[in-house]
C-alpha cells in the first residue's frame, strides 16, 4: 500500500492511496470494508467505480481517493510513477 500526498499538486484531492488484491473477490471485498470505514467516519458520500469488473475498484472520498488493483493491472498503468513517487517507495507486492 501506498499513500501520496497530494496536496499542492492537484484538485482532485488531498491523498492518493494505492493498493493491490490477490482477485476480484479480494478487491470487492476490500472495497466494501473501505466504504463502511470512510461512512463511518463521517465521508459521505462514497463513491465506488469498478467493483463488479475487479480489476481496478476506485473509490472516492473527497479529500481521499482510493484506488485498489489487482497487481498486474497496478503495474500496467503505474499511477505510482505517474505522480512522481521514487522506485523505492512503490509497492506492487501483497502480504
Amino acid at each position: 500500500m501506498v499513500a501520496i500526498d497530494l496536496s499542492g499538486k492537484s484538485s482532485i484531492a488531498d491523498f492518493m492511496v494505492i493498493a493491490s488484491g490477490r482477485s476480484s473477490r479480494q478487491l470487492g471485498a476490500m472495497a466494501e470494508h473501505l466504504q463502511v470505514k470512510l461512512k463511518a467516519s463521517g465521508i459521505s458520500p462514497v463513491g465506488i467505480e469498478g467493483a463488479t469488473a475487479g480489476d481496478w475498484v476506485l473509490i472516492d472520498g473527497g479529500d481521499i481517493v482510493i484506488h485498489l488493483f489487482r497487481p498486474e493491472i497496478r503495474q500496467h498503468y503505474g499511477l505510482e510513477k505517474m505522480w512522481g513517487l521514487p522506485e523505492s517507495e512503490r509497492a506492487l507486492s501483497v502480504g
